[in-house]
């Protein structure tokens, strides 16, 4: 198994610069990643300097709030897809879900699956801001959909991926939908911890940390 490519490499702080992010790309290119998540400022640039790996283009979609119109999730997800972009990590309405205004909710992640033209499309429910039965709605919406994905958080909350809620969402979905784990996973155990719960991805800006956890452990 490589655990590299459960890893989404992940760098979104507003205040990243150009340095920051060619050492993400060269991080990922050495430990083999997934993907590197990166705002969408950074998506031509990081899709040029990856042409000759295999690791993908990562990018959000009305992050970090998940309050923008559909119709700009829409525009910003046919943007990146336009600059190379594999995979989009889309936050969701989480005032309208709260509401209990449920067309909004899954029309707002069908203008992004749509727009997205069959590349992944990963839905924040940002679960922190859920009780339980709104992290299941959610993850019910994301899958009547079309995601590809579910997934924990955006890190910006307050609150991050727990292995409770990563169950929760993969006991919703099954077998349809894949769970990502995001926020506060740091260390081998918080990753295997999410592993075992049901996720297949794990963002995080600790990613090496994890590998460098794995490659000691006998079992790698």
């Amino acid at each position: 198994m490589n655990y590299a490519k459960y890893i989404d490499h992940t760098l979104l702080k507003p205040e990243a610069t150009k340095d920051q992010i060619d050492k993400l790309i060269s991080e990922a290119k050495e430990y083999n990643f997934k993907s590197i998540c990166i705002n969408p400022t950074h998506v031509q640039y990081a899709v040029e300097q990856l042409t000759d790996s295999d690791v993908l283009v990562c990018t959000v979609i009305g992050f970090p709030l998940g309050a923008t119109t559909t119709e700009t999730k829409i525009f910003e997800t046919e943007d990146v897809i336009k600059k190379g972009a594999s995979e989009v990590d889309m936050v969701i309405n989480i005032g309208a879900l709260k509401d209990g205004n449920y067309d909004l909710v899954q029309k707002d992640i069908e203008g992004v699956v749509g727009a997205a033209n069959g590349k992944t499309v990963k839905v924040i429910i940002e679960t922190c801001l859920l009780t339980d039965e709104e992290k299941v709605k959610a993850s019910e919406l994301s899958k009547a959909a079309g995601a590809d994905f579910v997934k924990t958080s955006t890190g910006f909350a307050g609150g991050g991926a727990t292995p409770e809620d990563v169950k929760l969402m993969k006991d919703t979905v099954g077998d349809a939908l894949e769970v990502k784990a995001s926020g506060g996973v740091r260390n081998l155990e918080d990753f295997n911890k999410m592993i075992e719960a049901g996720a297949t991805r794990i963002g995080a800006s600790a990613g090496i940390q994890i590998i460098q956890g794995l490659e000691s452990d006998s079992d790698y």
